[in-house]
Protein backbone atom coordinates (compact mmCIF):
# COMPACT_ATOMS: atom_id res chain seq x y z
CA UNK A 1 0.00 0.00 0.00
CA UNK A 2 2.86 2.27 0.58
CA UNK A 3 3.54 2.04 -3.14
CA UNK A 4 -0.11 3.34 -4.36
CA UNK A 5 0.91 6.95 -4.79
CA UNK A 6 3.77 5.97 -7.19
CA UNK A 7 1.82 3.33 -8.88
CA UNK A 8 -0.49 6.11 -9.39
CA UNK A 9 1.47 8.69 -10.79
CA UNK A 10 2.93 6.34 -13.16
CA UNK A 11 -0.84 5.54 -14.51
CA UNK A 12 -1.43 8.73 -14.15
CA UNK A 13 1.29 9.38 -17.14
CA UNK A 14 0.76 6.67 -18.80
CA UNK A 15 -2.77 7.65 -19.38
CA UNK A 16 -1.55 11.49 -20.17
CA UNK A 17 0.69 9.89 -23.15
CA UNK A 18 -2.09 7.24 -24.67
CA UNK A 19 -5.14 8.41 -23.23
CA UNK A 20 -6.13 5.35 -21.80
CA UNK A 21 -5.13 2.89 -19.28
CA UNK A 22 -3.11 0.28 -19.88
CA UNK A 23 -5.23 -3.83 -19.28
CA UNK A 24 -4.40 -5.33 -16.22
CA UNK A 25 -1.56 -8.20 -17.96
CA UNK A 26 0.15 -4.47 -18.33
CA UNK A 27 -0.54 -2.18 -15.38
CA UNK A 28 1.47 -5.40 -13.96
CA UNK A 29 4.22 -4.88 -16.40
CA UNK A 30 4.42 -1.21 -16.01
CA UNK A 31 4.53 -1.37 -12.16
CA UNK A 32 6.57 -4.39 -11.94
CA UNK A 33 3.65 -6.30 -9.91
CA UNK A 34 4.45 -9.72 -10.55
CA UNK A 35 0.89 -11.64 -9.67
CA UNK A 36 -3.07 -10.88 -10.54
CA UNK A 37 -3.97 -11.03 -7.31
CA UNK A 38 -1.48 -7.57 -7.39
CA UNK A 39 -3.06 -5.90 -9.48
CA UNK A 40 -6.48 -6.75 -8.32
CA UNK A 41 -5.74 -5.31 -5.25
CA UNK A 42 -4.18 -1.81 -6.07
CA UNK A 43 -6.93 -1.56 -8.51
CA UNK A 44 -9.47 -1.98 -5.65
CA UNK A 45 -7.72 0.27 -3.58
CA UNK A 46 -7.82 2.86 -6.16
CA UNK A 47 -11.07 2.46 -7.20
CA UNK A 48 -12.10 2.67 -3.28
CA UNK A 49 -9.76 6.35 -3.15
CA UNK A 50 -12.03 7.80 -6.27
CA UNK A 51 -9.10 7.58 -8.69
CA UNK A 52 -10.33 4.71 -11.20
CA UNK A 53 -13.87 3.01 -12.06
CA UNK A 54 -15.01 0.80 -14.07
CA UNK A 55 -16.84 0.98 -17.54
CA UNK A 56 -19.68 -1.47 -17.70
CA UNK A 57 -17.64 -3.89 -20.25
CA UNK A 58 -15.62 -3.92 -16.86
CA UNK A 59 -13.08 -1.81 -18.39
CA UNK A 60 -10.61 0.52 -16.18
CA UNK A 61 -11.35 4.26 -16.83
CA UNK A 62 -9.88 7.10 -14.99
CA UNK A 63 -11.73 10.13 -13.25
CA UNK A 64 -10.84 13.30 -15.56
CA UNK A 65 -11.77 16.79 -15.51
CA UNK A 66 -14.18 16.71 -18.37
CA UNK A 67 -15.71 14.09 -16.07
CA UNK A 68 -15.86 16.69 -13.17
CA UNK A 69 -17.03 19.80 -15.20
CA UNK A 70 -19.45 18.28 -18.08
CA UNK A 71 -22.47 16.44 -17.28
CA UNK A 72 -23.68 16.79 -21.16
CA UNK A 73 -20.40 17.38 -23.34
CA UNK A 74 -22.82 18.01 -26.45
CA UNK A 75 -24.21 20.50 -25.12
CA UNK A 76 -21.17 21.98 -23.26
CA UNK A 77 -18.34 24.53 -24.75
CA UNK A 78 -15.18 26.18 -23.53
CA UNK A 79 -15.32 29.87 -23.85
CA UNK A 80 -11.79 31.95 -22.91
CA UNK A 81 -12.67 34.88 -20.76
CA UNK A 82 -11.64 38.54 -21.95
CA UNK A 83 -10.93 41.38 -19.56
CA UNK A 84 -11.50 42.35 -15.57
CA UNK A 85 -16.24 42.63 -15.56
CA UNK A 86 -16.00 39.77 -13.62
CA UNK A 87 -12.94 39.63 -11.56
CA UNK A 88 -15.13 39.94 -8.05
CA UNK A 89 -16.67 37.27 -8.30
CA UNK A 90 -13.14 34.94 -9.16
CA UNK A 91 -12.92 34.91 -12.78
CA UNK A 92 -10.49 36.37 -14.35
CA UNK A 93 -8.94 37.49 -17.84
CA UNK A 94 -7.52 34.38 -19.64
CA UNK A 95 -9.43 31.71 -17.75
CA UNK A 96 -11.75 29.40 -19.52
CA UNK A 97 -15.54 29.49 -18.51
CA UNK A 98 -17.35 26.09 -19.11
CA UNK A 99 -20.31 26.66 -20.46
CA UNK A 100 -23.44 24.90 -20.85
CA UNK A 101 -25.33 25.94 -23.75
CA UNK A 102 -29.08 26.37 -23.22
CA UNK A 103 -30.97 29.47 -23.99
CA UNK A 104 -32.93 29.99 -20.72
CA UNK A 105 -31.43 31.02 -16.95
CA UNK A 106 -32.41 32.00 -13.74
CA UNK A 107 -31.25 35.45 -11.99
CA UNK A 108 -28.02 34.99 -9.96
CA UNK A 109 -26.71 32.89 -13.22
CA UNK A 110 -23.52 33.20 -14.95
CA UNK A 111 -24.24 33.51 -18.44
CA UNK A 112 -22.96 34.31 -21.68
CA UNK A 113 -25.34 36.39 -23.19
CA UNK A 114 -25.84 38.16 -26.71
CA UNK A 115 -26.67 42.26 -26.94
CA UNK A 116 -26.28 43.81 -29.70
CA UNK A 117 -24.29 40.66 -31.24
CA UNK A 118 -21.76 40.72 -29.06
CA UNK A 119 -21.13 38.14 -26.12
CA UNK A 120 -20.49 38.85 -23.32
CA UNK A 121 -20.15 37.24 -19.56
CA UNK A 122 -22.18 39.06 -16.71
CA UNK A 123 -24.49 37.72 -13.99
CA UNK A 124 -28.05 37.80 -14.94
CA UNK A 125 -30.65 39.86 -12.60
CA UNK A 126 -33.49 41.58 -12.82
CA UNK A 127 -34.81 45.63 -12.07
CA UNK A 128 -38.47 46.18 -12.81
CA UNK A 129 -39.27 43.24 -14.43
CA UNK A 130 -36.54 43.58 -16.99
CA UNK A 131 -33.35 41.50 -17.31
CA UNK A 132 -30.21 43.03 -17.14
CA UNK A 133 -26.69 41.94 -16.82
CA UNK A 134 -24.72 42.95 -13.61
CA UNK A 135 -20.67 42.71 -14.14
CA UNK A 136 -18.86 41.72 -10.92
CA UNK A 137 -16.39 44.66 -11.09
CA UNK A 138 -17.49 47.97 -9.68
CA UNK A 139 -15.75 49.86 -13.04
CA UNK A 140 -18.47 48.41 -15.16
CA UNK A 141 -21.85 49.98 -15.59
CA UNK A 142 -25.09 47.00 -15.53
CA UNK A 143 -26.12 45.96 -19.19
CA UNK A 144 -29.54 47.25 -19.44
CA UNK A 145 -30.18 46.06 -22.96
CA UNK A 146 -32.71 48.01 -25.58
CA UNK A 147 -34.13 45.10 -27.26
CA UNK A 148 -33.51 41.63 -26.81
CA UNK A 149 -31.42 39.69 -24.53
CA UNK A 150 -30.37 36.65 -25.82
CA UNK A 151 -29.20 33.70 -23.41
CA UNK A 152 -26.21 31.72 -25.17
CA UNK A 153 -25.61 29.40 -21.86
CA UNK A 154 -24.74 29.40 -18.43
CA UNK A 155 -21.34 28.89 -16.72
CA UNK A 156 -20.98 25.91 -14.69
CA UNK A 157 -17.58 25.86 -14.25
CA UNK A 158 -14.40 27.59 -14.51
CA UNK A 159 -11.02 26.46 -15.54
CA UNK A 160 -7.56 28.10 -14.63
CA UNK A 161 -3.99 27.42 -15.26
CA UNK A 162 -1.77 28.85 -12.71
CA UNK A 163 1.51 27.71 -14.68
Amino acid sequence: MSNDRSYLDRLQDYYARHRALPSYASIGSLLGLRSKSSVAALVARLKLAGFLESTPDRRLDVLTLDDYLIERPSQTVLVRVKGDSMQDAGILDGDLAVVEKRTTARRGEIVVAIVDNQFTLKRLDQERGRFVLRPENKAYPVIRPEGALEIFGVMVGLVRKTA
